[in-house]
């Protein structure tokens, strides 16, 4: 439903009554959207959230459904009611572009229209931007420590729910990250999509090897085996050094590399690029 107009906190609805209740429905007047605090204690943070809060106004009404429930409430009169019947944005709005530094204590987003709307529409900007400048401002301080190394996202499955998820792909994008593993916001938003195999993949085979093997031989240009699910120095590295020794390089394709998902990571990393290098399978093939 892209009539998202009550998703505002209550109080906002009834403090809407009370302007209209004193007369104010035509007075006009500015408010501007800030922050107080950099998240991750950091010295600055990444604008995000434009194109939702566009999105709400531009969808911004009172539909039958939604004034029928708010009637139900029994705490606004039909006047009022009748009003939000035929409520509109109209007004201004003058906002940094997404992927902005921005710094506390600065008006990032700033409305100029009715009180009436004004009131109604705060919750739904803030929420937009605190979301959208929290996942770019993350993803942008991770891809500033990872350098020339590539950063995709992967964060769909632990999101809050599925349009945070979609949302929070394209903000990732925005700050630094090379692509996504969201199939819908690679769709939505043209944002590159990236993914190979899970551990499901490889517990559903007879073994490691097999696993290995037969998705190389379906996928074998996006070759990035998971390496963990068993025993990551013992079984999965050897397991996918093999796959890349009798099949991948002998019919011309590319060896990409391996994931860890599990156990200690630094350490794991260390000894994974030990064993690739003494197999043959330097850094810069990887990243070619």
């Amino acid at each position: 439903m892209n009539n998202k107009t009550l998703m505002t906190d209550f109080y906002e609805l009834t403090m809407a009554g009370t302007y209209f209740n004193e007369g104010k429905e035509k007075e006009q007047v500015y408010f501007d959207i800030f922050f107080r605090k950099n998240p991750f204690k950091g010295g600055y943070t990444i604008s995000g959230g434009l194109d939702e809060t566009i999105n709400y106004i531009n969808n911004f009404h009172f539909g039958k459904e939604e004034l029928e429930y708010l009637r139900k409430l029994g705490k606004f009169d039909e006047k009022f009611l009748d009003y939000l019947s035929t409520l509109k944005f109209k007004g201004d709005i003058y906002a940094v572009p997404d992927g902005t530094v921005v710094f506390p204590n600065e008006p990032v987003l700033t409305v100029k229209t009715d009180v009436i709307t004004a009131q109604i529409l705060e919750t739904a900007l803030l929420t937009n931007f605190n979301h959208g400048a929290l996942v770019i401002t993350a993803a942008k301080r991770i891809t500033n420590e990872a350098g020339n190394i590539p950063v995709m996202e992967f964060g769909a499955r632990r999101a809050r729910g599925v349009d945070s998820a979609i949302e929070a792909s394209k903000c990732a994008y925005i700050g630094g990250c090379v692509g996504t593993s969201n199939t819908y916001a690679g769709m939505k938003y043209d944002v590159p999509v990236m993914g190979t195999m899970a551990h499901s993949l490889v517990t559903e085979s007879e073994d490691e090897y097999e696993a290995f093997l037969k998705y190389a031989q379906s996928n074998p240009d996006n070759c990035v085996f998971l390496v963990d699910t068993y025993d990551t120095l013992r079984s999965g590295i050897p397991n996918a050094i093999r796959v890349a020794n009798e099949y991948l390089t002998p019919n011309g394709y590319i060896f990409k590399g391996i994931r860890i998902d599990s156990g200690d990571l630094a350490y794991l990393s260390k000894e994974a690029r030990k064993m690739l290098d003494e197999a043959g399978y330097k850094e810069r093939e990887f990243l070619d």
